[in-house]
């Protein structure tokens, strides 16, 4: 029996352990992941030519996204069927603590820096499915209607941390050196475990998944086995897969690595899709609809890709245009990123008080998928702003810097309509026992952004490529800014209508 939201229930008292945790950790990421292109351009990278050095930090940056939300597949697969998600948070945090270490231990090796800059990606990314879910696991249908509330506190809390490690961690670089400024994320991070640690009795602990004969891989494999078209669809994926991995010298491991996940979910999730209806007796009615629901939220992920190829180039792309506009001598260009968690913090308060209380009264409900839709948008009207700002500075008009504080908004609008919505619309839909696995999947979405990100890289080094941009009288800076608008704008033109279609289903915890 299901027991009815009661408007008295509290917020559960551990959540503030995990907001604790979460605001030290995000402090050590945003600390170090925010100065790591400037710290890249200006010193790990010298030894290049300096055209080259300016794209192979992007490159640098993105492969490292990439591996950070790469990861939580692991993460979200280890917490789910082994660990749990506490002890899959505490252990993976102290090989983040270690890999943070070592960023600050070796700031003059670019191996010992790209080791640090890996062990951070498997620790940040196999934590991240489980943070988010952790916190979902903390309520049940008495109390879910105070984890929106929660969802928007987690999304605050860790904009508060980005704010003043953005603001902070230039400086720290600029006067006090590298290993202090990657050092200090590393004591926040250590910092962040003990607190997780602290409150390690009072959390509910949902134990992992016990090994399901109906869980979702067996529940694909069986619809992929089921008839001549799954066989078919899904050794093309396969044989997708293996082709972008042949292409690898040529256009580097991690886009073709990613590539080749890519086309494998692609054509499998296709093949399934078509056969779920033959499975038959294999599987009961309500595993064949969990694993309907999960391919249904993948496709919406997928179209969510571009806005995510968008935001994290702030730290990037928008990095270096900043440094060709004028700027008092002690500001550094990187601390402009401190403005996207301050609007985050205020905006997400004036959203939830103000905005969507309005639109209610004008008869328009505001859905998470209609918010989703309308952030994508947002991102792309961002960097029609940032593309502007580019062709006057391409012609040699240097402006004030401040100027970006309107392409940063509009950003962080689309952040917030985008971001802090998915994270509680995935942990809702999902079906219990893949909780962790469909947060590893909102995760996986923004490894595709940033891999669309290295794509382009890659084509405007190709000499045809930029000879047919130098044709339309762009810049390539400039018009990579516009192709990326562009591909947002179809992104959320195809969000909405996905999403006009979508049912949408309520997966929290009974009790």
């Amino acid at each position: 029996m299901t027991t009815p939201a009661t408007a008295a229930v509290p917020i559960p008292r551990q959540i503030r352990y995990i907001i604790g945790n979460e605001g030290c950790e995000r402090f050590s990421f945003y600390g170090m992941r925010n100065i790591l292109t400037v710290f890249l351009v200006t010193s790990l990278l010298v030894h290049l030519p300096e055209g080259e050095r300016a794209i192979a930090a992007k490159d640098v940056f993105h492969t490292f996204v990439i591996g950070v939300y790469f990861f939580p597949l692991l993460g979200g697969w280890i917490a789910d069927r082994f660990w749990g998600k506490y002890h899959t948070i505490f252990w993976l945090s102290l090989v983040y603590c270690l890999g943070q270490f070592c960023l600050a231990l070796f700031v003059d090796s670019r191996a010992g820096f790209y080791t640090g800059l890996s062990l951070i990606a498997l620790g940040s990314g196999g934590i991240k499915p489980c943070v988010a879910a952790f916190v979902g696991d903390q309520f049940d249908q008495t109390n879910k209607h105070r984890a929106k509330v929660v969802f928007d506190a987690f999304y605050w809390i860790i904009n508060f941390g980005s704010f003043f490690a953005s603001l902070l961690m230039p400086i720290f670089l600029r006067q006090l050196g590298a290993a202090i400024a990657f050092g200090v994320p590393g004591v926040l991070m250590f910092l962040s475990t003990v607190i997780l640690w602290v409150g390690r009795g009072k959390y509910v602990m949902v134990p992992p998944a016990p090994s399901n004969p109906d869980s979702f891989i067996r529940v694909c494999r069986t619809a992929l086995a089921a008839g001549r078209l799954g066989k078919i669809l899904g050794s093309l994926g396969v044989l997708a897969a293996a082709g972008a991995f042949a292409l690898a010298p040529a256009a580097g491991f991690v886009i073709a690595a990613c590539t080749a996940l890519v086309a494998l979910l692609t054509f499998a999730g296709l093949g399934v899709w078509l056969q779920l209806d033959r499975v038959g007796p294999r599987h009961p009615p309500e595993a064949v609809g969990g694993v309907r629901t999960v391919l249904r939220v993948l496709v919406l992920f997928f179209l969510v890709t571009p806005f995510w190829s968008l935001f994290d180039q702030k730290a990037s792309t928008w990095v270096l245009q900043a440094d060709a506009m004028s700027k008092p001598a002690w500001f550094q260009s990187s601390q402009m990123q401190a403005l996207n968690p301050l609007l985050v913090m205020l905006l997400i308060p004036f959203n939830n008080l103000v905005l969507y209380p309005a639109l209610r009264q004008a008869g328009v409900e505001v859905t998470a998928l209609r918010r989703m839709t309308a952030g994508i948008a947002f991102s792309g009207l961002a960097w029609v702003v940032v593309g502007g700002m580019q062709l006057v500075l391409d012609q040699g008009h240097a402006f004030s810097i401040a100027w970006q504080v309107l392409p940063y908004a509009l950003l962080t609008l689309g952040e917030v309509l985008v971001s802090a919505t998915g994270l509680e619309f995935a942990y809702s839909q999902a079906p219990l026992a893949m909780k962790g696995a469909i947060m590893s999947f909102w995760s996986l979405s923004v490894t595709i952004g940033n891999l669309w990100v290295l794509v382009v890289n890659a084509a405007v080094r190709n000499s045809t490529v930029t000879q047919a941009i130098a044709g339309t009288g762009f810049g390539v800076t400039a018009f990579q800014m516009f192709f990326f608008a562009a591909f947002a704008f179809a992104a959320a033109l195809a969000f909405g209508l996905v999403a006009r279609r979508y049912p949408v289903v309520d997966h929290y915890r009974s009790q």
